[in-house]
């Protein structure tokens, strides 16, 4: 492999990661700023409250885009997987 090909795996590889963890860290960065928000506006600042609704909402929402993470995924191996059977 060239270098050229090299940075088009590199660069193919990162957006298919940005991709696939992006709708979970997007629900874990709402569900935490309303948990601390909520937490200012009720004076109570307990650290271990937080961590209960966020990793329900994570798995609620890794169920939910779990086949868009899936066809992500099995589309990034299919370029791969071309790409080596191309030479």
């Amino acid at each position: 492999m060239t270098g050229p090909e090299v940075l088009d795996v590199a660069r193919d590889s990162i957006i298919t990661l940005v991709l696939v963890a992006s709708p979970l860290m997007a629900v874990a960065l709402v569900v935490g700023l309303v948990i601390s928000l909520l937490q200012a506006l009720t004076q109570v600042q307990e650290m271990t409250i937080v961590f209960v609704p966020k990793i329900l909402a994570i798995f609620v929402a890794m169920l939910i885009t779990l086949p868009f993470m899936s066809d992500v995924l099995q589309g990034h191996m299919t370029r791969l997987v071309a790409r080596i059977i191309g030479g």
